[in-house]
């Protein structure tokens, strides 16, 4: 039995009628008819996040996709679902690589690669996604 209005979450619900033997369903508090809840292929909120904050780290939908292994197209609709802006950052463009603990430990003893950058590690499961953001050389 349908529990909520998939419009606006509300309980108030009545069966209006059978549409393509299916029952439909009225919400009284928004008027909306419906037939049953949108199922669908739901993603955990964790790679909505992680997609969401890999685009404003700069990376483009493909790389999110081939990193999270989720479509690009799905990240390119989260970001304007939320209507999320990446701010303009001219003079820098990321690089990122996916490290194990170890490795990530053996980037950090050599001084070299961090000089004129910033980094952001990120937990992806097992392993850590390091963005290093460079200037351009000229």
């Amino acid at each position: 039995m349908i529990k909520s209005c998939p419009n606006c979450n509300s309980e108030d619900v009545v069966k209006s009628g059978i549409v393509k033997n299916r029952q439909r369903f009225k919400c009284k508090s928004c008027n909306y008819y419906f037939t049953v809840n949108k199922l669908g292929k739901k993603i955990d909120d964790y790679y909505v996040n992680k997609a969401l904050q890999l685009y404003l780290e700069g990376l483009t939908y493909r790389e999110i996709e081939r990193i999270l292994g989720i479509s690009h197209v799905s990240v390119m609709n989260w970001v304007k679902k939320f209507n999320i802006k990446r701010p303009y950052t001219g003079n820098y463009h990321p690089t990122y690589k996916i490290l194990s603990a170890s490795e990530l430990t053996k980037f950090f003893q050599n001084t070299d690669n961090l000089y004129k950058s910033g980094v952001l590690i990120t937990e992806l499961g097992d392993k850590f996604m390091m963005i290093k953001w460079e200037r351009f050389k000229d």
